[in-house]
């Protein structure tokens, strides 16, 4: 595909990186030519100079016969504008557009359309990484959750703990050990090398596990990876910014819930929108706020605040006062594997969840859902199976039958309402939704190939 990527910053770097790997034709615009001449010489894109929403630039970068726009800049509404150039002067197929600002989305039915402003898909990172963190405050214990097929099955990722009964035994045990669930281990990784499991597999203590299930089952099988912890109850918000009060307006009527906020404006505006939520005006590094509000019982502690330092800090603060879990908002790259299994239980990354929920509309074939894992190094791909034995790599053919490419695993297929765990007799039929884990992205290709109809595998 020929793809424009507007903005070279980390979600608009991430993802030429990603498409760049699969052999797309990638061009990169953007004003910083710093950045632009990094991501040449590690990638071989395209880089053009220059404002993205400006015709003349769009059309050095190739709108004319581009196949799909996406704009990531910083500026909503430089984005919102290149969509409508992109639309009007060269008429690209798909428009894909970051914007942040509430009042947009609000208004989104009737500002992003054909007749207004040309966007077909819409990214709201904010509204993304608030879903995200919401799903680890329901699930304690977990390190990601991912919903497919709106959530009938997940898959969680969880650290083998010493003492969880699974630990020291072979995967084939948790079957035997748990008749009445049904589960598929998807990936294991042991000191960040991938294990790809098989049944004689011996899960280790500190082992970061990949599991799928039915909703309804995720808790039992956690509990024999690890000691299951008890819900929260109390949750802490390090900074009332979009992502702050968005969290609290969405956990207020089910959690207790306390923002601590520096601006006394923002507390004011804060203390207006939301209903049950304590707004604190204060630093969330000032020890004395923080014992005052009997840190030492707070289940979860939140640093969301647009500065990574800041919520460094003030999460080992917390940690070292007594918070049970911490999450920690961190937008540079290069701080999360430094950070996240110390003082810090969960380092969330913006640009890795925007990432997953563009590449849903970047990759070829019908796929419902993109997640990607691992800072990257591997993907969870929910694919469409359509066709029959004669046209499909897929339909008609047990699990076991299915050429997979080397790394991939199927974790479970979803089929109307019921999610069918992944054993080797289960027959994949046309209309399923089928949940692939990765553990090299670069084989994506392969497996795009393997769903669509028609085309012959090898």
């Amino acid at each position: 595909m020929k793809i424009i990527i507007l903005g070279a910053g980390q979600v608009g770097g991430s993802l030429a990186d990603h498409l760049a790997n699969e052999a797309n034709d990638i061009t990169v615009v953007d004003t910083d030519p710093g950045r632009l001449r990094e991501l040449q010489d590690r990638l071989d894109i395209r880089t053009i100079e220059g404002k993205a929403s400006h015709p003349s630039v769009l059309e050095q970068a190739g709108a004319l016969d581009a196949d799909m726009l996406i704009a990531v800049t910083n500026s909503d509404e430089v984005n919102m504008i290149a969509c409508q150039v992109a639309q009007t002067l060269f008429n690209v197929p798909t428009k894909i557009a970051r914007v942040r600002e509430h009042d947009y989305l609000q208004k989104n039915k009737a500002i992003f359309d054909d007749k207004a402003i040309p966007i077909d898909v819409l990214i709201s990172p904010e509204e993304l990484v608030t879903m995200h963190i919401k799903r680890m405050i329901q699930h304690p214990g977990a390190l990601q959750v991912l919903d497919f097929a709106e959530g009938q099955a997940q898959l969680v990722a969880v650290r083998a703990y010493y003492g969880g009964p699974l630990v020291g035994r072979e995967i084939a045990y948790l079957r035997a050990h748990m008749p009445n669930v049904d589960t598929r281990v998807a990936a294991i990784f042991r000191q960040d090398r991938p294990i790809i499991p098989k049944g004689d597999t011996v899960i280790e203590a500190d082992d970061e596990v990949f599991f799928i299930a039915a909703r309804r089952d995720i808790r039992s099988v956690m509990s024999e990876l690890r000691r299951l912890d008890n819900p929260y109850k109390r949750i802490m918000i390090a900074g009332g910014g979009n992502i702050g009060a968005r969290l609290a307006s969405s956990i207020e009527n089910q959690l207790q819930v306390k923002i601590i906020e520096r601006d006394i404006g923002r507390c004011n505006q804060l203390a207006r929108q939301l209903d049950h939520t304590i707004v604190l005006h204060g630093s969330a590094s000032d020890r004395d706020l923080l014992l005052e509000e009997n840190i030492e019982d707070t289940d979860v502690f939140c640093a969301l605040t647009n500065d990574d330092e800041a919520n460094i800090m003030a999460s080992m603060l917390a940690k070292r006062l007594g918070v049970r879990t911490v999450m920690t908002l961190i937008n540079n790259p290069a701080y999360v594997d430094l950070v996240q299994g110390g003082a810090i239980d969960i380092a969330i990354s913006p640009q890795q969840t925007t990432i997953g929920a563009l590449l849903t509309h970047v990759r070829r074939g019908d796929v419902a859902a993109v997640h990607s894992l691992r800072r990257g190094a591997a993907e969870a791909l929910e694919a469409v199976a359509h066709g029959d034995s004669r046209s499909s790599k897929v339909v008609g053919r047990t699990i076991e039958e299915i050429p997979l490419p080397a790394g991939t695993t199927i974790g479970a297929i979803i089929r109307k309402d019921e999610v069918l765990i992944a054993h080797d007799d289960v027959v994949v039929e046309n209309g399923d939704h089928v949940v692939l884990f990765l553990v090299d992205n670069r084989r994506i290709n392969d497996v795009e190939r393997l769903f669509q109809v028609g085309l012959t595998f090898f």
